[in-house]
């Protein structure tokens, strides 16, 4: 166990975690299609979307019927937030907490970008077109709402704990690891859920496409001719706990462990990162310091790398100040596409799989690395022992989130 001063985290526990995307339902799916570099993006027949792209979207999501209680809770967001609570015994080990801890002292904490603003698109398509009015049947604040998917995700476990939402763009569910470290620090909590959930809708992808950021191939991260990303959708979850008290007693030794947090806001631009890369050094930096680890301990990064120029050109640079070439890293969106507030948590359990299996993921689709970024990236699957990980979200606003985990064994 790492030694703890004044500024550190007392390391958290993973005790289960999960993740749904266009690679595969669960962790065996997950793991399966990182270690055969198999994508999940394809050309978009999403809907009524009319765009030269691809997306990373979820098969299935409409055949997933939410239980009659919760029947004000049905959108495309918490479908999928329920295709992904049902993986992994993910939901046999909540309600395993609920016995342990009390379903008031659980709380959720969840990450979001749109939510489910694609049931207010379905509803404005049905709108009284002689008044506006959209339809009776609409339920805004149980779908369209941002809190919509945690205030469901309390429901279906009953829970009576906190429930909070972030959505800070594509920071939004590596941030809630923060907020839910802070209220069990405080003891108000004794665990939490916390990961995130977005699913495809077309403000996102027509938003995105305004903005000139949409790829009409497979995205590139860090590859010299990146040209954007490629939007996906996911639902990955985490069930933080203390970590026990005689931790080499009680935990495996691939047990996955939350050493470090780091959270910025460096506010340069609503859409542009910082040219020199100001918050996500801060971001990265104080990781290390809440860990109290140095830069040289960290095996492997999973880097925001979104595969648009400007983006990846910051990010690189940063991680090349910081850790040099002597540092394995790569962007997993390749396989999963950039899932946006669920990217956070998505890529939380792919760095808890890297722990795990010593596996480090290739960056998918990239040919040609960028030549101006001095960056150990992985163009093939690398096997290795991994004992400490660090994963980088930048969002929007100059919203930033640095997370690091290690395996109990060595961490």
């Amino acid at each position: 166990m790492p030694t703890i001063s004044s500024n550190s985290l007392n390391p958290l526990w993973l005790s289960h975690f999960t993740a749904t995307s266009s690679i595969g339902r669960g962790l065996d799916q997950t793991l399966a299609a990182l270690c055969q570099r198999r994508t999940g993006l394809a050309p978009c027949t999403f809907d009524t979307v009319d765009l030269a792209t691809v997306v990373g979207e979820v098969a299935g999501v409409d055949e997933v019927r939410i239980p009659a209680y919760l029947a004000e809770f049905d959108c495309r967001n918490n479908r999928l937030a329920l295709l992904g609570l049902m993986q992994d015994g993910f939901a046999e080990a909540v309600h395993a907490a609920i016995k342990k801890f009390g379903a008031q002292r659980i709380g959720v904490f969840l990450g979001t970008s749109t939510s489910g603003i694609l049931q207010t698109e379905l509803a404005y398509r049905r709108r009284n077109h002689a008044t506006g009015a959209l339809p009776v049947d609409f339920i805004y604040g149980a779908t369209h709402n941002t809190f919509s998917v945690a205030d469901f995700t309390r429901h279906y476990f009953g829970l009576a704990g906190p429930a909070v939402v972030v959505s800070s763009a594509c920071s939004s569910s590596a941030k809630v690891f923060s907020s839910a470290q802070r209220m069990m620090a405080a003891g108000l909590i004794d665990a939490a859920i916390v990961g995130g959930v977005d699913s495809l809708c077309l403000t996102t992808l027509y938003g995105f496409n305004s903005l000139g950021l949409l790829s009409e191939q497979a995205c590139r991260p860090y590859d010299a001719q990146r040209n954007g990303l490629s939007i996906g959708e996911a639902a990955a979850f985490a069930l933080l706990e203390s970590v026990p008290e005689h931790p080499r007693e009680n935990l495996s030794k691939d047990a996955v462990l939350l050493l470090g947090i780091g959270e910025s806001s460096d506010a340069y631009h609503m859409s542009s990162p910082h040219p020199d890369g100001l918050g996500a050094r801060m971001a990265m930096q104080d990781a290390l310091k809440m860990s109290g680890l140095r830069a040289s301990e960290i095996d492997y990064i999973n880097l925001h790398g979104t595969a648009t120029q400007n983006n990846d050109a910051v990010e690189g640079k940063v991680v090349s100040a910081l850790f040099g070439q002597a540092t394995p890293c790569s962007s997993t969106k390749g396989a999963t596409g950039h899932t946006l507030g669920a990217a956070g948590g998505l890529e939380a359990v792919i760095c808890a799989l890297a722990l795990q299996h010593g596996l480090l993921p290739a960056g998918l689709n990239t040919q040609n690395l960028d030549p101006a970024l001095d960056l150990d990236y992985l163009l093939d699957n690398r096997e290795q022992p991994v004992a400490r990980v660090l994963s980088n979200s930048f969002g929007f606003g100059g919203t930033n989130c640095s997370l690091i985990f290690g395996r109990a064994g060595s961490a």
